[in-house]
């Protein structure tokens, strides 16, 4: 599967999720003071970033270090990708890394930047976008940058955003990507399970 500049932004999007992943932006930025909301906020989104973008950087290295091919990490991608679907289709995220503590303590690192925003599919994904396409290394790492932009402004305008659609077209709007997201997981399954036969 080849992906434009277009193509893997709105995969890392769908990837990161940020609008299914309001409910735990909220009640976590909700145990944190109004003034230290927006410091945390881009803390966290640059954390995330700099966890991706060392994973895309690093992506090819890592699998020579640990003798894994391609296909295996398409397959796997494929995997994850789906899961992650699946849950944003029949369930919520509203229920994961939401617990006490994390409501009454200021976030650092957990939940947010990791695993929310920099979740085992987004490593994944630009793991695979960067072993695959080494030569696209800059457009990969300009969809990303603005697909953590686009992530750290939901997370800044949580309340507001929630307010403003309410809580039905925010599910509904979760439902649509984690769709979208399935199909992407298949045709990143069948690409890799196409690729291995070809080179048997």
């Amino acid at each position: 599967m080849d992906h434009t500049f277009s193509s893997a932004l709105v995969l890392m999007l769908l990837v990161l999720d940020p609008l299914g992943n309001l409910p735990v932006f909220i009640s976590v930025m909700r145990g944190i003071p109004p003034d230290r909301r927006t410091r945390v906020a881009l803390r966290e989104g640059s954390i995330a970033f700099l966890v991706l973008l060392g994973f895309m950087l690093g992506g090819q290295g890592f699998l020579q270090v640990m003798g894994l091919s391609e296909r295996s990490l398409e397959v796997a991608g494929g995997v994850i990708l789906l899961v992650i679907a699946m849950r944003m289709v029949f369930g919520s995220t509203s229920d994961l890394y939401d617990s006490e503590s994390s409501v009454h303590r200021e976030p650092m690192i957990f939940p947010l930047a990791i695993p929310m925003l920099a979740g085992p599919s987004a490593m994944a994904t630009v793991l695979l976008l960067a072993s695959r396409h080494p030569d696209k290394l800059s457009q990969w790492a300009a969809a990303l940058t603005v697909a953590m932009l686009a992530s750290t402004l939901v997370l800044l305008l949580a309340d507001r955003i929630r307010r403003l659609l309410g809580d039905a077209v925010v599910s509904a709007m979760e439902k649509l990507m984690g769709l979208i997201l399935t199909a992407i997981a298949i045709e990143m399954l069948l690409a890799g399970v196409k690729r291995y036969f070809a080179d048997v």
